[in-house]
């Protein structure tokens, strides 16, 4: 399996980390315009290899696209950070040109690649690449709310004193503030989480603060430490396995969705079955009447949001 990173930054470095410690990777390629520091994190990693008693990954690093020839997967994070005083739609037309202008390096180069996005804002990336490039819809993976889902189960794990792995449930819509929780699906080992609660003598969970916490989550990391790395490079690596081993784990990853509860002509995170094919199928979950008129309401703003990008950009939307 033969891996491609773009991006030498906080995120992309970190899951190389993962790949590398955890992974089953053949080749891993990092690219970024800045050689000289990707050829310093590759020979950085490159001295691992005799501590550390996992696959010997052969590591090339530069800035030729021509390096991901026949890559497997290619995680794209290169793109802008968020300013202050900037807003959401300008970093959402800095990164989609950046995001289109890199797939269309890829493609040349690995048309049959997985691409999984991860600058932001991701779920619109993913849309402009898909729209943009020969890539097909079930080539492109949005990290979407893999990381968020992941927030919500620690965040329940710590309130019911139980391992996060064991905490079920879904952040859906779009990865950020435009999000839902479907509570009917929420549980603890196998429970409904009001039931868990009520059986084990613990304090009701309000839903509405819970989604409004892991909506915070992120921003309070960034107001500490001014990024977001460790969660979402896990995440990322979780996406990743399941492609490589050809899981067909069901995760919240961004897809084109084309028909689903009843949406047309945006990314969003719903529950996705990931495996070597990428997406592979995206299942309808019994979301109950409010949630569904949510999730209208969040592909309702983000077609805004793309149809503006894509007049700014001259892109096809």
């Amino acid at each position: 399996m033969k891996i491609g990173i773009i991006g030498a930054g906080a995120v992309g470095v970190s899951i190389c980390n993962y790949i590398l410690a955890l992974g089953n990777c053949s080749e891993l390629v990092l690219l970024d315009t800045n050689q000289e520091r990707a050829e310093g994190e590759l020979l950085d990693f490159g001295h691992t290899s005799a501590l550390t008693f996992t696959k010997n990954t052969h590591l090339t690093a530069g800035s030729d696209y021509q390096l991901l020839v026949n890559a497997d997967i290619v995680v794209i994070t290169a793109g802008a950070q968020i300013k202050e005083g900037q807003s959401r739609l300008d970093l959402a037309e800095v990164n989609s040109q950046i995001g289109v202008d890199i797939a269309r390096q890829v493609e040349t180069f690995a048309p049959h690649t997985i691409l999984i996005v991860v600058s932001n804002p991701c779920d619109l990336v993913a849309y402009a690449i898909i729209k943009n490039t020969s890539f097909e819809s079930h080539q492109v993976i949005s990290s979407g709310c893999v990381v968020d889902t992941a927030r919500l189960m620690k965040l329940i794990g710590d309130r019911v004193g139980i391992d996060p792995k064991n905490i079920f449930g879904y952040i859906l819509g779009e990865h950020g503030s435009h999000c839902l929780m479907p509570w009917n699906l929420v549980s603890v080992a196998g429970q409904s989480i009001d039931s868990y609660c009520q059986q084990n003598q613990l304090a009701s969970i309000q839903p509405d603060m819970l989604l409004n916490d892991v909506r915070q989550a992120g921003y309070e990391i960034f107001r500490r430490k001014h990024n977001t790395t460790h969660g979402v490079a896990a995440s990322v690596f979780r996406i990743i396995q399941a492609i490589t081993v050809n899981e067909r784990s069901v995760l919240p990853v961004g897809v084109m969705v084309d028909g689903y509860y009843g949406l047309h002509g945006v990314v969003l995170s719903l529950p996705t079955v990931v495996s070597r094919y990428g997406v592979e199928k995206i299942l309808e979950q019994p979301l109950v009447a409010d949630d569904l008129a949510t999730l209208q309401s969040i592909a309702n703003k983000m077609r805004i949001i793309i149809e503006s990008v894509a007049i700014k950009l001259n892109l096809n939307c």
